[in-house]
């Protein structure tokens, strides 16, 4: 039986999506509350982690806006 690990079965905690961005874990939940950042998700009492499928997401969509700025700039 052969197990894979898809992105969207996979959860992050805090320490963990902090050290993806190279930011503390105070920034992440300032970015969480301002809407900025993929909202977390509450797997147990105290526990709560991000899904790696909506970081994945997210780290494209902040790609495809760097593009744009970009290319109007290459344009100029």
């Amino acid at each position: 039986m052969t197990t894979s690990l898809e992105a969207e079965n996979l959860f992050l905690s805090v320490v963990q999506v902090a050290k993806r961005y190279g930011v503390s874990t105070d920034s992440i939940w300032r970015w969480t509350k301002q809407g900025n950042f993929p909202a977390a998700v509450r797997v147990g009492p105290n526990c709560t982690r991000w899904r790696l499928a909506d970081l994945t997401e997210y780290d494209q969509q902040l790609q495809a806006c760097c593009v744009m700025s970009a290319s109007w700039a290459l344009a100029a």
